[in-house]
């Protein structure tokens, strides 16, 4: 009798531990990079939220028992460094998956590796179209709209409002300047070599672009479209705004933050500059009573307290945070990286928080961009001022 009831007990005592194993769940390891410092800091809001985004999904049990830890790392926008971060995530941490990971020249510098690999390479805070491939590229997906897309909205708004427009263009040379100018070529049309008088390429690593704003002036442009990360977009409005150069002024939705960008810049001097949106702006008062915007504040202020609440990018970073949590909980506890990648790949009108009404998620093994919608907005001095109707890729 005292052998069996030692043997009960001890069989109890296993499966309360087994019990109390399940109970604890799984750990969902996810890695990022992010401009936490450099040139392209301003971003670094981005990977914040994600952050905190991450610690409010836990908090509640948004994957039940099962928890992601979230492994942000600093490369500084170099892409080398992100080469370095990017391997420390995979090899030493065995992230199963990268999220949101910044920037273009650094994400191509992972690209082909990621891909080798086959580790998830998801949803990045970067519109490439080389985000895009499905044949070549499996294992990468981008997140918001392809700047192509984007460039030629703004080229075929100028053709429709403004046929005899003299532009002048800066672009980052690299991969993401590039797409901008060609979707802009294209949506001038045969007319872009009559209509662009001056266009000029910038490195990351140099001080200003004052002296590109100065000759663009001298050229005789009337209209500017400004292809510039953060502390570049916001030096080409001041200068433009310092010398007397008041051009119809195009800004890349990447740089259209009022708190990180246009702020600094002045928000005088930023006075009608046309972007895109395809997120809610948090300084608009159309959405301060907005369901969606209030449980946003609510989070931020409890997870986030000193994020900018007038930037677009703390809203980015909430709205790409709940677009992979939907991966996550329709990954059902298979979190092997074929499941997550599936999974990503199969997103059929997923409406999340804090996109603008009437844009919808969607992708496909041969479609992976996931947002392919925009409506133009103008800045008011105060904020953003949409107008017009959504437009879609389609219908471009």
């Amino acid at each position: 009798m005292e052998l069996m009831r030692t043997k009960l007990m001890a069989a109890c005592a296993v499966l309360a531990i087994s019990t109390t194993a399940a109970a604890a769940g799984t750990t969902v390891k996810i890695g990022s990079t992010n401009a936490y410092s450099g040139p392209a800091s301003a971003y670094g809001q981005i990977g914040q939220t994600s952050a905190a985004c991450f610690n409010w999904a836990n908090d509640n049990k948004i994957l039940g028992e099962d928890t992601i830890e979230f492994i942000p790392l600093d490369d500084g926008y170099s892409p080398p460094k992100t080469v370095e971060q990017t391997r420390k995530l995979v090899e030493r941490d065995e992230v199963v998956l990268t999220f949101q990971q910044l920037g273009t020249p650094t994400n191509s510098a992972i690209h082909k590796y990621m891909n080798a690999k086959k580790v998830p390479h998801l949803f990045l805070a970067t519109g490439a179209s080389k985000w895009g491939d499905p044949e070549n590229f499996p294992w990468t997906m981008g997140w918001q709209p392809p700047y192509p897309t984007e460039g030629e909205i703004y080229g075929k708004y100028l053709i429709a409002n403004k046929p005899d427009a003299k532009v002048a263009i800066l672009y980052q040379n690299d991969d993401y300047g590039k797409d901008y100018l060609n979707g802009f070529k294209k949506g001038l049309g045969d007319k872009a070599d009559e209509m662009i008088v001056a266009e000029t390429p910038y490195e990351v690593a140099d001080p200003t672009v004052d002296s590109a704003i100065i000759s663009f002036k001298s050229s005789g442009a009337d209209t500017f479209f400004n292809i510039a990360t953060p502390k570049f977009a916001a030096q080409a409005i001041r200068k433009a705004d310092e010398i007397g150069w008041k051009p119809l002024h195009f800004l890349n939705s990447v740089s259209n933050s009022v708190g990180a960008v246009l702020k600094p810049a002045g928000l005088e001097a930023s006075q009608d500059i046309i972007s895109s949106g395809y997120l809610m702006d948090p300084t608009d008062p159309e959405w301060q009573d907005h369901p969606e915007f209030k449980d946003w504040l609510a989070f931020m202020d409890k997870y986030y307290p000193d994020g900018d609440k007038t930037s677009s990018f703390t809203v980015l970073g909430w709205a790409s945070c709940q677009t992979m949590l939907d991966v996550l909980k329709r990954a059902e506890g298979d979190y092997s990286r074929d499941n997550i990648m599936e999974k990503a790949a199969s997103i059929h009108e997923l409406r999340v928080p804090l996109l603008l009404p009437g844009i919808l998620i969607d992708t496909s093994p041969t479609d992976y961009y996931p947002i392919e919608a925009e409506q133009l907005m103008r800045f008011t001095g105060e904020g953003w001022e949409r107008f017009g109707d959504i437009i879609s890729a389609e219908s471009e």
